[in-house]
């Protein structure tokens, strides 16, 4: 049952990988097969789910539509801010703005791939992050795949603790650990091997540059890459250990950078005159952006009030909810609709950026609800649990080395590292005190594997590649980051394996 149950996700990789279909074809066909095993070998709609094959189906199609139309939420007012920013020409104040911090195109990489793609992810998450980031890396000279790839693998580190710690919510929910002790045992994997990942992002960077590297850019810069590390990870690990999961990313990220930056200043001083006049009236859409999402996720008060409005819907086993005021989409339009009003944009630009990110989104719209449904129909059929189970079943002992690459598995089927906690965290305590190893760690490799899913999810490559008009050659960039995925997934592995178990 396991092999059948596999079909679909084999199917997806072939078509990706092998044939470098896009992330709608491959969605499409790869949704097709995962019903019709859900139908013929799981029972679904009879057996499992039994409300009839119709009923079954509908209710998989609105989850997966309740959850595109919350994604696309964060796509389209990120796609606003990036064609307003490209109208009215103030990506080039920004790019001139990078320069002055360095012309060194590799020490952009690090400054927005790794310092300004991991502040974003801990404020907003869901997929917020890369899609801003990329556009930014784009404008600094990198080709539309290169600076998907690289914000992808640069964001891995702080999925775990994304959107102020929300993946590790429904990991204290279903288990007797607290919060800070699950957030204590996912951030030690991340500390420990996370250096890997900036490494891996700079051997991306120098292979993206022209020729290798050109100007006095061939190579990497591994001393700086490293400093970049480290600066990120001390407070991120302390923050993971004493506080909770509420700030490791966000906080690793705002005292790192101002401290790379601060190094950066001093050892690479720029030249007189480089930063340009009107840096912050062409910064304003992303300064309103992380103004909001920091007052309204570390203000209790106002954040309880955003947070008490939900709208949620429910029939049988199928279900969606969302927090309209507190959801990242809503911080992105505040910084859209502020930071134009504080840029004077004249409306022909606004109305130019809207109709143009409102063209893009019906190609993303068709892959990411095909994606969606496969996810919620093996889900639901139990697809899921079968390859988790077989898995766990060959593995026994060695289970601790595979445990990162269930919540892998998890990231890239639903798309979220939040909802793979969700599905697999019963699973590995139960798998843990089965092979009477202990479940804190096996939880913290679900937890690292979870958030490393996000390098490869095709949801996330969709939704970034969406915002550099890169629709239809998703396969390239799931062909380059998937060895970055599996490589970290092993070392999380390993550590589990050796050290923690």
């Amino acid at each position: 049952m396991a092999l059948v149950a596999a079909l679909p996700i084999a199917l997806i990789l072939v078509l990706m990988l092998g044939l470098r279909a896009s992330a709608a074809r491959a969605g499409v066909l790869g949704c097709a097969v995962a019903f019709a095993v859900a139908y013929l070998a799981f029972g679904y709609g009879t057996e499992r789910v039994p409300l009839g094959v119709v009923t079954a189906t509908l209710g998989v199609f609105a989850e997966a539509l309740f959850a595109t139309a919350t994604i696309l939420w964060i796509i389209l007012p990120a796609l606003c801010i990036h064609n307003l920013q490209l109208r009215t020409a103030q990506v080039e104040v920004l790019q001139r703005a990078l320069a002055g911090l360095s012309g060194d195109p590799r020490v952009t990489a690090l400054l927005v791939a790794w310092f300004f793609v991991l502040f974003v992810e801990g404020a907003a998450g869901f997929g917020t992050s890369v899609a801003l980031a990329a556009p930014f890396l784009v404008a600094a000279g990198f080709g539309r795949v290169q600076a998907v790839v690289i914000a992808l693998v640069g964001h891995a580190v702080g999925v775990s603790f994304g959107a102020v710690g929300t993946p590790i919510v429904p990991q204290a929910a279903a288990t007797p650990y607290s919060a800070q002790e699950l957030a204590a045992a996912t951030g030690v994997y991340h500390a420990l091997v996370g250096w890997v990942i900036p490494l891996l992002m700079m051997v991306l960077t120098t292979r993206a540059l022209p020729e290798g590297g050109a100007n006095g850019t061939k190579g990497g810069i591994w001393g700086w890459t490293l400093l970049a590390a480290a600066l990120f990870l001390l407070p991120y690990t302390l923050l993971s250990r004493f506080v909770g999961p509420e700030l490791p990313t966000l906080g690793g990220a705002l005292f790192g950078g101002a401290a790379f930056v601060g190094v950066l200043r001093v050892r690479r001083p720029s030249p007189p005159g480089a930063l340009p006049a009107g840096l912050a009236r062409a910064g304003a859409p992303y300064l309103v952006l992380v103004a909001a999402v920091l007052v309204t996720r570390l203000v209790p008060p106002l954040r309880a009030a955003l947070t008490s409005l939900e709208l949620s819907w429910s029939f049988g086993p199928f279900a969606g909810s969302v927090q309209p005021l507190y959801h990242p989409g809503t911080m992105l339009f505040i910084g859209f609709a502020l930071g134009a009003a504080l840029q004077r944009a004249p409306r022909e630009a606004l109305r130019g950026a809207v109709s143009d990110a409102l063209g893009r989104l019906a190609p993303v719209a068709v892959a990411l609800v095909a994606m969606l449904a496969l996810s919620r129909v093996m889900v639901h059929a139990e697809m899921i649990g079968a390859l988790a189970l077989a898995a766990a079943g060959i593995a026994g002992p060695l289970w601790p080395l595979l445990a990162p690459f269930v919540g892998v598995l998890g990231t890239f089927v639903t798309g979220s590292a939040t909802a793979s906690n969700i599905l697999f965290t019963d699973f590995q305590r139960a798998t843990a005190l089965a092979l009477e190893l202990p479940a804190l760690p096996l939880l913290g490799a679900q937890g690292f594997g979870a958030a490393v899913g996000n390098i490869v999810c095709p949801h996330n490559i969709i939704a970034a590649g969406a915002t550099v008009a890169l629709v239809g050659r998703e396969g390239e960039v799931l062909a380059r980051t998937l060895w970055v995925g599996l490589l970290y997934a092993l070392l999380g592995g390993l550590l589990a394996l050796f050290v923690f178990t």
